[in-house]
């Protein structure tokens, strides 16, 4: 099973991308897919995640309002609006799975499948 991100790039403070992370391979069960991701000289910190059978989120502060996590079940793939884009949020963004219940949502150590990550720039 692989995650495949897509949708990165370079856009000015207050544009939009939408990010995408599709999964591929064997059907796994997933209870939560999250996004994550880490600026340069940085960790890695939590941003947004969803719960796969009821769509219940959950957002870093630093994000709410602002990104949207949503998920297409059919298509089996998750993605990650973000409007209002800050240089701030300049990073390489990851998307994760986690096969197994938890009642945490943000600590990376519950996410079990990590996909490569894609590139968003915010500059002017």
């Amino acid at each position: 099973v692989q995650l495949q991100a897509s949708g990165g790039g370079l856009v000015q403070p207050g544009g939009f991308l939408r990010l995408s992370c599709a999964s591929s391979g064997r059907t796994f069960s997933v209870y939560r897919m999250g996004w994550f991701r880490q600026a340069p000289g940085k960790e890695r910190e939590f941003v947004a995640a969803i719960t796969w059978s009821n769509g219940a989120t959950y957002y870093a502060d630093s994000v709410k309002g602002r990104f949207t996590i949503s998920r297409d079940n059919a298509k089996n793939t998750v993605y990650l609006q973000m409007n209002s884009l800050k240089p701030e949020d300049t990073a390489v963004y990851y998307c994760a799975a986690a096969s197994y219940y938890s009642s945490s949502w943000s600590p990376s150590r519950i996410y079990d499948l990590w996909g490569q990550g894609t590139q968003v720039t915010v500059s002017s």
